[in-house]
């Protein structure tokens, strides 16, 4: 799922003559839903949408609240065109979700959203409506965000979970540790061999 996030003064949509929705100051999102999205990516990204810190704190620190600590509103607005893949210079969407799927996943995200902060400061669009889009950026101040991609299959999850415990135990034993067991090794493999435990710790120190 890809999303442009916008921090704006205002913001509204406008389907024909008629202004269905509008915000003061807070977030106008523009939500582009994959083919391949799950509820996990949902979560994510209502998550990072309402704690983002974009706002100033009472005191006029920037990037201290959040659209929620400031009790600010969100503009979402469904956007399938984020998912593009260009042929050449021609645009295809088949990456998007198709419309009878999206509609009610991109519904829940926005029951999420309102259960989550205030339901009244939680506006929408009209979903598969040709839309005008009024954004009065503030700043401007334009955050691309993209949900992480990664294996769902629980088997999986759990090979990738091993993999970064051992990679935490092998960083917790320190370089010199790890170089003095290297070199342990080969004493023990050639006696009259140096260990070698220097030229081993340099080498396994991070660049």
């Amino acid at each position: 799922m890809k999303a442009i996030i916008q921090r704006v003064t205002k913001a509204s949509v406008t389907v024909g003559e008629e202004q269905i929705s509008s915000i003061g100051r807070g977030l106008c999102v523009l939500l582009g839903i994959s083919v391949e999205d799950t509820q996990r990516d949902a979560e994510y990204m209502v998550r990072k949408i309402l704690n983002l810190r974009l706002f100033e704190d009472e005191h006029g620190r920037a990037w201290s609240k959040s659209v929620m600590e400031r009790d600010f509103e969100v503009l979402c607005v469904s956007q399938f065109t984020l998912q593009c893949i260009l042929k050449g210079n021609k645009p295809d969407f088949h990456s998007a979700m198709p419309a009878e799927l999206a509609q009610p996943f991109y519904d829940s995200m926005l029951e999420n959203m309102r259960s989550t902060h205030k339901p009244e400061l939680i506006k929408d669009g009209k979903f598969g409506a040709r839309m005008q889009v009024h954004i009065q950026n503030d700043g401007p101040v334009t955050i691309e965000l993209t949900s992480p991609t990664g294996p769902t299959d629980p088997k999986q999850l759990s090979k990738q979970e091993k993999q970064q415990q051992r990679k935490e135990k092998t960083r917790s034993k320190g370089p010199s540790e790890s170089g003095r067991e290297k070199g342990a090794q080969r004493s023990r493999q050639d006696p009259n061999a140096s260990s070698g435990a220097e030229g081993d710790v340099s080498s396994e120190r991070e660049p």
